[in-house]
């Protein structure tokens, strides 16, 4: 086949450039399968194939994909025919070398967003697949506006554009590069404290907090949500890599001149927080984007408990060359490119309300809310991003300034169950997907029919920190109910402090119910409250 002698060529180049690509192959599944085998015999490589079905050799599931983090292959498959794994689909970009094809499989391009996501089953609390137009939408958008993309269609002529060479790429030697080198410099003279490098993936910030165990005269730990991640530390270290898993850590009396956690933003706050205060020095290192959730967020919230922390971020990448093909789609089609706070929203606040809809329509706008949501809660994941874009019961509320953003309110339907539904529930026989809250009066309140009432959990809000204390947020709480109509209670579930419980007070909402045990993601008892309009 002539296409394929064509990508044999190009990928010689993309390997001389150092850069990876995405190639779409979208038609009927035999049609799609037939030709990434035929790509897979033309192109030699690892071929890794991501699909819920065990289709060929060197398969993995999505859900499997994270216990090969760490690791590097030539070329993959990303099966999404009956449904998009976006974390997933995330983390397999990242485990390409340079010079490598990430091939993915899409349903015939005209029937795509009206066919069920089978994905849509862990987000949309629906007992069965939806499709998701929202999204496959945006994703065409970004496939068809992206020049280094290349869409291979069914019954429609192959062709592939002509890319002009880029600047041959000199992979790294295994030596500090010097962006890492002037940063190690730092680090090795550094006084007792806590230092935070944030980096994108493939900069090297593994390497970098190898190096700085390999150089420091004393001793380090590691700690890290999983061991199997810290594999390229490890090579770095050396013989002075030790490795403690959290948990274990917390429960011994290990000590060390340094501390690293290597992607912190994935370990519960307070569990790090005791860590962080028994060393010395700390190094923590955490991912600004992608699908380990945003290190942004975990700077503002995490890290501002420390007045001196040391900031550093590393922009150069080195497992590939600047400027990636793969990496940019990979980032538009995930919006990996959250809210960084830079611009201050100016002007007077206009609360206004929109739908999932406006996706379609003008999707400048929810693009920009989840920006502002994602970048202010590090837990933030593509997992989100796909609820917010299809999931049914979904609203949203913005405050605008002039020119940006100010702030942001997702809430979510609850309740409105049947009385025999609510019955079960409050029996302890049923639990039905989603309805936290619903569930919860149903089961804690001694109401058999409590979760036959309607409402609408607040999800998500968020205020630019330019903009706080300015009364926002309870803005945006008022403005839910003047848009709300036919409801019984507005619901908040959150993680329960002197502070937050304030604000819920002063929106008009009424504690009723505490937890018995600490959530592990923020260390605090978990409160709902709600705030009565019936």
């Amino acid at each position: 086949m002539a296409e394929l002698t064509a990508l044999h060529t190009l990928t010689a180049q993309m390997k001389r450039e150092g850069i990876r690509r995405l190639l779409v192959l979208s038609g009927e599944e035999g049609w799609c399968f037939d030709h990434a085998l035929k790509l897979r015999d033309a192109l030699p490589g690892d071929w890794l194939w991501i699909s819920p079905q065990p289709d060929a050799e060197n398969h993995c599931s999505p859900s499997a994909l994270q216990t090969l983090l760490g690791r590097e292959f030539r070329h993959a498959v990303f099966d999404a025919r009956h449904g998009f794994d976006a974390a997933a689909f995330a983390a397999l970009s990242g485990t390409l070398k340079a010079g490598s094809w990430l091939v993915l499989l899409l349903p015939v391009w005209e029937e795509w967003e009206n066919q069920p996501d089978a994905d849509s089953l862990r987000w949309s609390d629906c007992p069965d697949p939806i499709a998701t137009p929202h999204f496959v939408q945006h994703l065409k958008r970004v496939l068809t506006a992206d020049n280094d993309a290349i869409l291979w269609r069914q019954n429609q002529p192959f062709s592939l554009a002509h890319f002009t060479p880029r600047t041959d790429w000199h992979p790294a030697t295994g030596a500090p590069q010097p962006e890492q080198q002037q940063l190690l410099q730092q680090l090795l003279t550094m006084p007792p404290g806590v230092a935070a490098v944030t980096a994108a993936r493939g900069r090297g910030k593994s390497a970098l907090a190898g190096q700085l165990i390999s150089r420091i005269a004393g001793s380090a730990i590691v700690t890290a949500p999983a061991k199997a991640a810290t594999d390229v530390l490890a090579q770095f270290a050396g013989e002075k890599f030790r490795f403690i898993a959290p948990d274990a850590l917390l429960a011994s009396d290990e000590q060390a001149d340094w501390l690293v956690v290597d992607e912190a933003a994935a370990i519960p706050a307070p569990l790090l927080h005791q860590l962080v205060s028994r060393f010395p020095r700390t190094l923590l290192t955490t991912t600004v984007q992608g699908y380990e959730g945003t290190g942004r967020g975990f700077l503002l919230k995490f890290c501002a408990r420390f007045p001196h922390l040391h900031r550093y971020e590393l922009q150069q990448p080195i497992r590939w060359a600047q400027g990636c093909p793969l990496e940019k789609m990979v980032s538009e089609a995930l919006v990996f490119d959250d809210e960084n706070f830079t611009h201050t929203p100016q002007g007077n606040i206009v609360i206004s309300a929109f739908e999932q809809t406006l996706w379609r329509s003008e999707p400048e706008t929810p693009l920009k809310v989840y920006q502002l949501l994602s970048g202010a809660h590090y837990r933030t994941s593509p997992l989100d991003l796909r609820r917010m874009m299809d999931a049914p019961g979904q609203y949203f509320l913005q405050a605008a300034g002039e020119n940006e953003i100010a702030g942001a309110l997702w809430l979510v339907d609850e309740g409105g169950l049947s009385q025999q539904l609510s019955q079960a529930v409050w029996a302890g026989f049923r639990r039905p997907r989603g309805n936290l809250v619903a569930q919860s009066l149903a089961a804690h309140g001694s109401n058999p029919l409590a979760a036959t009432l309607r409402g609408r959990r607040v999800s998500r809000i968020a205020v630019h920190p330019a903009r706080q204390r300015e009364g926002t947020g309870q803005q945006l709480i008022a403005g839910a109910l003047q848009y709300t109509r036919d409801l019984d209670y507005l619901s908040v579930s959150f993680g329960y402090t002197g502070e937050l419980w304030r604000f819920w007070h002063r929106c008009g909402f009424v504690l009723v119910r505490m937890g018995n045990h600490r959530e592990a993601s923020s260390g605090c008892y978990t409160a709902m409250a709600l705030l009565p309009m019936s």
